[in-house]
């Protein structure tokens, strides 16, 4: 008769967080890249060279967290290495943006227990250390608003002759808070800002000024400007409508004879 597997061989058979990281690693190399190679100069980067940090406490990332946080670096594309815990971003006085996925980082250490310590003072012997590993979820500051100056990630701006002149000055003419960074194109109805990668992630050129005018044709409906309605959700005949007319502002964009999906809302 075969036996029913208990509690604890089933906890023992889930991946483990050395698990996760192995099949990772395993995944990289089997596409081609090395993870424990520091991966900047390639065009991919768009941080400066530096040690992965905590944005709160200005301490450095070690051990196998440098080779997690810098990957998340690359793969998302962010523009800086500085990292916070949901509570510390909180604590700064900013947030992590809705929908935000963060990322695992390990604090490894020991510690004595209070009936180890009791008994090696009893037998004069010596107290065993026990490990421990406690898990902890990051976010770049990319992925945070309202943080202070000092601490928000600020992207390099875009080499000279990246954005053509006209969408710049169109741009820069419609007052609204642009941002350049980050892994996402967006536009935050709340805050009133939009958002999108440097242009360098973008396969065509032409695709990120796209993006750009697409999302500037969402904040164009903002209730200090034409005061659309901006509440519908994905699906709607309100969120469909709203694509339309960011559509329209985005197919003003003939900047060249060049084609390409529009990579808008990533």
């Amino acid at each position: 008769m075969s036996k029913s597997t208990s509690p604890a061989s089933a906890k023992d058979n889930r991946p483990t967080f050395y698990d996760d990281i192995t099949n990772k690693i395993i995944a990289e190399l089997e596409d081609g890249r090395v993870p424990w190679v520091q991966p900047w100069g390639t065009p991919s980067a768009k941080a400066q060279l530096a040690m992965p940090k905590n944005a709160s406490t200005n301490r450095t990332y070690s051990g196998i967290n440098v080779l997690i946080l810098w990957g998340a670096v690359i793969e998302q594309g962010y523009a800086g290495q500085s990292w916070l815990t949901f509570r510390q971003a909180l604590a700064l006085g900013g947030n992590v943006r809705k929908d935000e996925r963060g990322i695992t980082v390990v604090y490894a250490d020991r510690f004595v227990p209070g009936d180890a310590k009791r008994r090696a003072a009893s037998s004069g012997g010596e107290a065993r250390a026990i490990p421990f590993l406690k898990r902890f979820t990051v976010f770049n500051t990319d992925q945070c608003d309202g943080l202070p100056d000092e601490i928000a990630t600020v992207a390099p701006p875009p080499p000279p002759g990246t954005i053509a002149l006209r969408v710049e000055a169109l741009i820069k003419a419609t007052g609204i808070d642009f941002r350049i960074g980050g892994a996402r194109a967006f536009y935050a109805p709340t805050e009133d800002y939009v958002q999108v990668p440097p242009p360098a992630a973008f396969f065509e050129p032409i695709n990120w000024h796209r993006t750009a005018l697409h999302e500037l044709g969402h904040a164009s409906g903002h209730a200090l400007r034409l005061n659309r309605d901006l509440s519908g959700s994905f699906g709607s005949r309100k969120y469909a409508f709203e694509e339309l007319v960011a559509l329209s502002g985005q197919s003003g964009c003939e900047l060249s004879g060049q084609s390409g999906a529009t990579r808008s809302e990533l």
